[in-house]
């Protein structure tokens, strides 16, 4: 069985993340993919990690500050990032999109924020993947690009 932290590093090696990247972890929940990421991303980099629940974010600015992680800023939001647009390089999607009451304002937003050439990593084993295509392709804001044991990966039109 894999520890948390060795099932996000293991989770994101095919994500591509590299030192310097701006990364938007949407929905994540107590973290272990946000700083799993940082790591990746080095000091250079940046990520954001988005949950609704307030605690999650107050949970995440603790362990920041406790651990010196300087690049990870927590948001609380169900959908509204408050990130510039085309700011973000990769975006995770680490098993929330089931939860989504409305996929297609999260889709759109996460549009909005992704750079061009930008990646969309969806990671939904609640799904079949029909059912994560049709989903996240529905709005002809992202098309379908790759996929690995993990995740599916999708590209911003």
């Amino acid at each position: 069985m894999l520890r948390r932290h060795q099932h996000a590093d293991a989770v994101l090696a095919g994500v591509g993340l590299k030192p310097g990247d701006k990364v938007l972890d949407f929905g994540a929940g107590p973290g272990a993919f946000s700083l799993a990421a940082a790591k990746l991303v080095g000091v250079s980099g940046h990520v954001y990690s988005l949950d609704i629940v307030p605690a999650a974010a107050r949970k995440m600015t603790k362990l920041t500050q406790k651990e010196g992680i300087t690049n990870i800023i927590a948001i609380t939001s169900d959908c509204a990032t408050g990130l510039p647009d085309t700011s973000i390089d990769i975006v995770l999607l680490f098993d929330i999109l089931h939860m989504l009451s409305e996929p297609d304002a999260v889709l759109a937003e996460l549009h909005r924020v992704l750079k061009p050439g930008g990646k969309l990593a969806v990671n939904c084993h609640h799904w079949t993947e029909e059912q994560i295509l049709e989903v996240v392709q529905k709005g002809g804001l992202f098309t379908y690009q790759s996929k690995d044991d993990y995740n599916y990966y999708f590209a911003r039109i």
